[in-house]
Order: C-alpha cells, then structure tokens, then sequence
C-alpha cells in the first residue's frame, strides 16, 4: 500500500535527521514533561455515515532529544506517550429518527517527531512545526445509545456500525502541528500545541465482504504542558 511506504520512508528518515546532526551547532539536550489536552475526532467511513466532531480528553508524557541548532532552526525529535478518548458521534437529522448515537474509544498513542523551531532556546519564546508517524493501540470502546432507540431509519441506510466491536485494535497514521513555548531559566518551559492526525488504517475490517471500505480516524487536538530540562548543552 502506498500509505505503508510513505510511512516507512519517515521511519527512516527520523534517525537521519539525528545523524545530521554534526553539520551545525552541536546539542544534546534532553527534555521530559507532560500534557493535557482536548481532542476532536471522528471517523471517515465509506459508504458514508452522517457524524459530527466527538470531543475528548487526552493525557500523556513528552520526552524531547534536541541534536542541533542548523542556521537559525533549532533541530529535535520528540515521542509522545499518550492517552486519548477519541470515537465519533453521529448527525442524525429528526425527520428521519429522534435517536443519537456516540462511541467513546480509548486509545495509547506513540507519536514520533521531527521537530523545527525558531526563537529564543532558553529564556524566551519559541515557535515549533513538528510531523511524524504514530501507532496506537484502542484498548476500551463504549457505545452510547439513547433511550428510545431505533437504529434504522437513516437516509442511507447504513446501519451496520451499530453493535460493531472495533476489529483492528493496532492503528497507524501521520500526525503533525505547531507550538508555542516559552522557556524560562528557573521555572521550565510552559507549552501549547495544535497537532492533526490522520489515520492511514481502519478501525473495521475493509474487505469486499465486509460492509466498510474505509473507517479511519482523524483528529485534532490542543494541549498544553510544562516540560523542564533533563540535559542542557554545555555553556549555554
């Protein structure tokens, strides 16, 4: 598939970017902290099933290795560890059913980053742009009904969702962003971000027999944290 070349490509490319790192000013800069955020999400199903954005919470810890300052770009790669509440939640429209319908699923997520920024390293602001790949495991679902519940009436007659256990429970998919972060000498570095993922498999088996070619999460999430530095380079 060219979804899993695209991701291997960045997979290879993320240690490289690490053994570049002898072309400019020399760092080696270890970074940890942790996050809280909100997250949007819902699933793109074909054929199509009528859904607005869920809303969630996520949790997790960053861990940053900062190898270079090339030029005025302060050069890093940066993995999450993180929990996220993501799902859908479905538009469905009165005239047809009075029902409504949303799932949670939980997920542990493992995102991998390049990351670039520009600004002032320590003591000041920094803005950052920040892509990679990220795997996650769903290891929770809960389906909320409301109460009457129909399930049928649907102006395309997809139904098949209903009742239907999240079958491969391994996702993976490209995740990317931007920040905002201040740094301070005593006080750690205060952090917001904005990241997209897109999922690149399916929550729901996808082939011929099955009833959904495609069931792919996509999210937005903002978050803020404080991380505070393990290792800072020498001198500075």
């Amino acid at each position: 598939m060219k979804s899993v070349r695209i991701l291997s490509l960045l997979l290879l490319l993320l240690p490289l970017a690490s053994a570049h790192a002898q072309v400019g000013e020399y760092r080696n800069d270890i970074t940890f902290g942790v996050t809280g955020g909100y997250v949007m999400n819902r699933v793109s199903f074909n054929p199509t099933v009528k859904k607005t954005w869920k809303e969630g919470e996520s949790v997790g810890l960053t861990f940053r290795y900062t190898c270079e300052k090339y030029f005025s770009a302060i050069c890093a790669i940066q993995a999450e560890l993180n929990y996220a509440n993501m799902g859908w939640k479905e538009d469905i429209e009165p005239e047809y059913s009075t029902d409504t319908y949303y799932r949670d699923m939980r997920y542990i997520q493992l995102p991998i980053f390049a990351r670039l920024s520009w600004g002032r390293e320590y003591n000041g602001l920094l803005f950052g742009f920040m892509i990679g790949p990220q795997i996650s495991y769903c290891f929770d679902e809960t389906e909320h009904y409301s109460d009457p519940w129909e399930g049928q009436k649907r102006p395309n007659n997809v139904t098949a969702q209903y009742g239907k256990a999240v079958e491969n429970r391994f996702e993976y998919g490209l995740a990317g962003g931007l920040s905002l972060e201040l740094s301070t000498k005593r006080a750690g570095r205060f952090i917001l971000e904005g990241k997209y993922y897109y999922g690149l498999s399916d929550i729901f088996g996808n082939s011929k027999r099955d009833p959904f070619g495609r069931s792919a999460n996509g999210a937005i999430l903002i978050s803020a944290g404080y991380l505070f530095d393990i290792v800072r380079t020498k001198g500075l």
